[in-house]
């Protein structure tokens, strides 16, 4: 496997914590935390069910959508409003992970790799996201799926990253957190990488990634070993 001449990297719990929004959502849904990770993945159902029959909302818009049907599960009132006011503010200002600065600072040092974020967050959301995480000048780009308006993991999504690269597949590395994301970006053909967060698991069905990490101080040393095998 060639060393990669761009990394991407998902944003969100990948890069930046969720700890802020999971006390936010669970103070609304009446203490309950532990409804964080139920709220995300109807977010994310919602985000494919509007790729898939061709519709777009932002990802802020079906994230409002979402904490009101999970909500309503719950039998608490609340509006549309109510969600913005809920996930926007603390999403706006995640903290980066304990290892990201570090992690991202020694790839960036080491002057190999084009650096490039990918996330279903919109441009001027993701900017204010990293800018305040001090993470913005360590990228070469911040790509978003605002102009394709395709959510991952859609082929379309990946491939408009590598056609703005002039990259083949086999050339780039994708970082996540999420197996779902890699699973769409090893369909294209990129080479992927697992950041096991915690409570993240991989997809049994699809192939294992080709790194497995803690963290990206792990990937960082990984991504040296193979320069020096190479």
């Amino acid at each position: 496997m060639p060393a990669p001449k761009a990394i991407i990297f998902d944003v969100n719990e990948t890069l930046l914590s969720l700890a802020p929004l999971k006390v936010s959502v669970g103070e609304a849904l009446g203490g309950r935390e532990d409804l964080l990770p139920l709220w995300f993945s109807t977010m994310l159902h919602y985000s494919l069910v509007e790729t898939l029959s061709g519709s777009y909302h932002s990802f802020g818009e079906i994230g409002t959508a979402a904490l009101v049907m999970v909500a309503e599960t719950q039998g608490i009132e609340m509006t549309l409003e109510d969600a913005r006011e809920v996930i926007l503010p603390p999403l706006r200002s995640l903290p980066a992970h304990a290892d990201v600065l570090a992690g991202l600072t020694a790839l960036r040092e080491d002057g190999r790799f084009q650096m490039v974020t990918l996330t279903n967050s919109n441009d001027a959301g993701v900017t204010s996201q990293l800018t305040k995480a001090g993470l913005i000048e360590l990228f070469d780009k911040v790509y978003t799926i605002e102009s394709l308006k395709k959510y991952k993991p859609h082929p379309d999504t990946y491939g408009k990253v590598l056609e703005d690269l002039n990259l083949k597949p086999e050339e780039v590395l994708m970082v996540a957190a999420h197996a779902w994301d890699l699973a769409g970006a090893k369909n294209v053909g990129l080479q992927t990488a697992f950041v096991a967060r915690p409570g993240k698991t991989l997809y049994p069905n699809i192939a294992r990634p080709d790194y497995v990490v803690e963290d990206l101080l792990e990937l960082v040393k990984l991504l040296q070993n193979e320069t020096i095998k190479d």
